[in-house]
Order: structure tokens, then sequence, then C-alpha cells
């Protein structure tokens, strides 16, 4: 085996391990940010903050869209929110005439321990702030 070949190899091992290494944090982040969801869900009915009725925001910013979901709004636009499942959802659907009319589907998401992580605005907030907030709001949140 030449040397540029070894090192081709060894570059592929190393980027391998990265992907495996990038994938067991997410899954590991993903299970926290579960588990603190499903919480939230206990605590808000505990609490005896009513869960209302979510709907989602089309991909093209226009509209919004019931769903069949009930729960808590994390975010003051609508974005994301917790069901009364404990679920994390992204309440984003693709629109038109047909979830107009029978509803959206907003299927769970992975929840992220960092809220908006990665965006353009720079408005990141951690998954626990948010929670606590939103528990410290009650029923007055809005």
């Amino acid at each position: 085996m030449t040397e540029d070949r070894r090192r081709a190899d060894d570059d592929r091992h190393d980027a391998l391990r990265m992907a495996d290494a990038l994938d067991r944090r997410r899954a590991l982040e993903a299970r926290q940010a579960g588990e603190l969801c499903a919480r939230f869900a206990q605590d808000a009915v505990a609490a005896g903050i009513a869960p209302e009725p979510l709907t989602a925001r089309a991909y093209s910013g226009r509209g919004r869209y019931r769903t069949p979901l009930h729960g808590w709004y994390l975010k003051r636009d609508r974005s994301v929110a917790v069901g009364t499942d404990g679920m994390f959802y992204v309440m984003q659907c693709a629109g038109g005439l047909a979830e107009r009319l029978r509803g959206a589907t907003v299927p769970p998401a992975d929840a992220p321990l960092e809220l908006g992580r990665g965006a353009r605005d720079g408005e990141s907030l951690p998954l626990t702030e948010a929670l606590a907030n939103r528990l410290a709001a009650g029923n007055s949140w809005g």
C-alpha cells in the first residue's frame, strides 16, 4: 500500500470516527432534552397550566394551520411547543388547501438542548430556560 493510499484510509477512518461521535452526542442530547420535555408536561399539568390547541405555520410563513395537538408553546412566536404527550414539536407544515381543510399533521421532533442554536438571528435560548420561563408564566403566558 502506498503512503498516499494509507493516509487516505486513515483520513476516512478519522472522518467515520468523528461522525459516529457526533451521532452519539446528538442522540444523548435528544434523550436528555426529551426527558426535560416530558417532565415539563407533567409539571405544567400539576401546576394547573391549561394546554391550548397548537397551530402550525406554513413553511412559506403564510398562515397558520390547526393541528390535533394540544400543549404549550415555548417561544412567543409559536414556533416550538411541548405537547400534552410530553413530546417536542416544531410547529411548521407544508400548508395548502388539504391542510387548511383537514388540519396539519406535525410529527414530534428531537428536542435540542438549545432552542435556535445556529440561527442567523442569534436568539438562541437554552431549553431549560425556555421551559422554566413557560412554567413561571403559568396561564398568563401568551
